[in-house]
């Protein structure tokens, strides 16, 4: 059986995770306390587009790893920073090992930060963003059983291209909205389910 196919793997501390959680001591760590939760602010959220964009390719915990890295790089991703970056940080950024060092992925970074600043005019990233989310969220019994992309996902990466957003496409766009908490996409029997506080289980 593949992880696709398994539900939940029940760890020594008896708490039901995914198997992509249940095994790395960071993953886990990320999947018990943030993962899912909702982000309603401004620099949080611009930091998950940015890690969610430098992910592409790679697995998310290369990212994760590297995120203390990424923070320290990107100034902890306060978008008035990074969207004045100079080709000098760019150079800069291209020399640091701790990041992931692509040019179209950092480029992209700080026309998302100027993107971010110029939405302040129209109610904000925060708001924008969220104005996306669906009606009803997933249920899903096993990995295999989560989309990867939804009609709002979809939506959403256009509407951040036509505001100046890059690495946005709607599979990136569907794993931020797993991560922020806009759907619930823990497993049914996770430990985690339910836990944003957003979604509810029918009793």
């Amino acid at each position: 059986m593949t992880p696709e196919e398994r539900g939940t793997i029940v760890g020594s501390d008896g708490l039901a995770r995914p198997p992509w959680a249940a095994t790395d001591a960071l993953l886990q760590q990320y999947y018990d306390t943030e993962w899912g939760m909702p982000v309603r602010d401004e620099q949080g959220l611009f930091e998950r587009i940015s890690l969610e964009a430098f992910q592409a390719g790679l697995s998310w915990a290369t990212i994760l790893r590297k995120r203390p890295a990424f923070r320290l790089a990107f100034h902890n991703f306060q978008p008035d920073t990074v969207a004045a970056f100079t080709e000098e940080d760019i150079e800069r950024l291209m020399l640091d090992a701790g990041i992931v060092r692509n040019r179209l992925k950092i480029r992209a970074a700080i026309t998302n930060a100027q993107a971010t600043i110029a939405l302040r005019g129209e109610g904000g990233l925060v708001d924008f963003v969220w104005s996306f989310q669906p009606a009803v969220t997933p249920n899903p019994l096993t990995h295999g059983g989560i989309p990867t992309t939804s009609p709002e996902s979809v939506a959403l990466s256009k509407a951040l291209r036509s505001k100046g957003f890059a690495f946005v496409g709607p599979t990136t766009m569907y794993a931020l909205m797993e991560a922020i908490g806009m759907i619930d996409t823990h497993l049914v029997d996770s430990h985690r389910r339910g836990s944003s506080g957003v979604w509810t289980d029918p009793a």
